[in-house]
């Protein structure tokens, strides 16, 4: 090439303009890492079959949840909420997508979220997340199945050991069902070899870790559901002569119909009330919950130290639920899978920035609200799709004045419908109850008939769906239960 003492003005032209255009680049890539370091990170605490026996909720008087109690004293507490089913599969599949199971179909163990469209249309909560720019990780028990875990959760670690567990070589209670899981009493073993143990270790050793992105952690922790059984230092917090029982009442049954009593009854593996009662184990099944219930709230503890202790503390919400109740002897009735305030109330706290500390809201609130609540409080765009109400409003302003209402389904045409004041279900053959949660909390007595609540009845009635999705999915223990009541036609 020839020199001619000229400057090629075109290569000055390129050679400037990649300068402009890297400096704008890296300006732009400079304002990303900006934004994504201002987003709030999320922490998703989900317990399994956890009621409202927690200290802070009062449902028993003997409990010590001091670990719960205290994330509850840094945030909001929420004492009305309610899932959208009492069985694992439906409330996590709503819960995840922010969908109804009356829209979706999954009403009970099957199927998973693939197999079901209107699911689909949904973005499960934590791909949106990632989509979003965040570091998803997880553990434990947060989609029913196992496979939904490891699909829907971009860093999932699963190598805690079984589901479940840990389980005794041979039944310690000596109950005989057909299932390995109805199992109750102590093993000689330490936290860290339990499931919950290892999910909390693996929690503690990410957080503290430089995770550079914001983080979307999700942990599924599975006490206390069956088997019933935690380490013995837990259960030495509860003599086992010193129990007390949940307050029933004769002849609590007499108000309501055959067809409920027999939707919550048949076809499952846990032992009937008349078989605990009549085999004195009412109390050693009390025992065994409060001794896993405060086990997975000590395994809680760990993690919201660290939380604590984080850089990062106070530009993160932390979420915490339960994905359903349990029954343990109300209503004459053991596990879930009913309609009553046992199965479908939940604990529900969030604590974050610019949340109050220490309050409480009584008013009627749904698991399926808690995707569109951090989708606004994390500034991301609503998805309309969406069945459940932010709660944002609830926990950043001091309303007394809520236009919603929980809705809970077990199987299509059987509902739940949860107010401030009252409960009201309606069963598939046309049977109803309504209870006054404020005077009979317990829900003993069924006022249906009481014509002084024709306007209230009419209120709640009109918040049923005039419409079901089909049952997808067969075998399931709740499935063949809700088949067996629809076969007896009872009234």
């Amino acid at each position: 090439m020839q020199y001619t003492g000229y400057l090629d003005f075109s290569f000055v032209k390129i050679f400037f303009s990649s300068i402009v255009i890297s400096a704008i680049a890296l300006s732009c890539d400079a304002r990303v890492k900006d934004v994504l370091a201002k987003k709030p990170n999320i922490l998703l605490i989900s317990i399994d079959d956890l009621n409202d026996w927690v200290g802070v909720m009062g449902g028993h008087p003997q409990l010590k949840t001091p670990n719960i109690d205290k994330l509850a004293s840094k945030g909001m507490l929420f004492t009305n909420a309610h899932c959208q089913s009492p069985v694992c599969n439906p409330s996590r599949a709503s819960m995840m997508t922010s969908l109804y199971p009356s829209s979706t179909g999954i009403y009970f163990l099957n199927p998973p979220l693939e197999n079901s469209e209107e699911s689909l249309k949904s973005t499960v909560m934590p791909k949106r997340f990632l989509e979003e720019g965040y570091n998803v990780q997880g553990a434990g028990k947060l989609f029913h199945n196992k496979k939904e875990n490891k699909k829907y959760i971009d860093k999932y670690w699963g190598e805690f050991g079984k589901w479940f567990g840990p389980l005794s070589e041979e039944k310690i209670s000596g109950f005989n069902g057909n299932a390995k899981l109805w199992d109750w009493g102590s093993l000689d073993i330490s936290d860290n070899q339990t499931e919950d143990g290892m999910i909390a270790n693996w929690a503690v050793n990410i957080l503290s870790k430089d995770m550079k992105k914001p983080f979307f952690l999700a942990l599924g922790f599975f006490k206390p559901h069956v088997p019933h059984i935690a380490p013995k230092k837990w259960f030495d917090k509860y003599p086992i002569e010193s129990i007390k029982l949940p307050k029933i009442i004769d002849g609590d049954l007499d108000d309501i119909s055959d067809y409920a009593k027999s939707l919550t009854r048949f076809g499952h593996v846990a032992p009937s009330h008349e078989w605990v009662v009549n085999n004195n184990q009412w109390e050693s099944l009390v025992r065994s919950y409060l001794a896993c219930v405060s086990f997975v709230d000590n395994q809680i503890g760990k993690v919201l130290d660290v939380i604590e202790r984080h850089d990062e503390v106070q530009n993160t919400y932390i979420v915490l639920f339960s994905d359903h109740g349990f029954h343990l002897g109300e209503k004459e009735k053991w596990a879930k899978r009913s309609l009553w305030k046992n199965s479908t109330k939940v604990p529900l706290i969030i604590v974050g920035p610019g949340i109050p500390k220490g309050k409480k809201s009584d008013l009627p609130v749904q698991l399926l609200d808690i995707y569109p609540t951090l989708l606004e409080l994390s500034g991301l765009n609503p998805d309309p799709i969406h069945q459940g109400n932010s709660l944002v409003p609830l926990l950043k302003n001091d309303i007394n004045k809520w236009p919603h209402m929980a809705r809970t389904s077990f199987g299509p045409g059987n509902y739940a419908i949860i107010s401030k004041n009252y409960r009201f279900i309606q069963y598939n053959n046309g049977k109803e109850e309504l209870y006054d949660r404020m005077n009979d909390p317990n829900e003993w007595y069924n006022l249906i008939d009481d014509p002084g609540l024709k306007d209230v009845i009419k209120e709640h009635r009109n918040k049923i769906p005039n419409e079901n999705h089909e049952i997808l999915g067969r075998g399931s223990l709740g499935h063949e239960s809700y088949n067996f009541s629809e076969k007896l036609n009872l009234n």
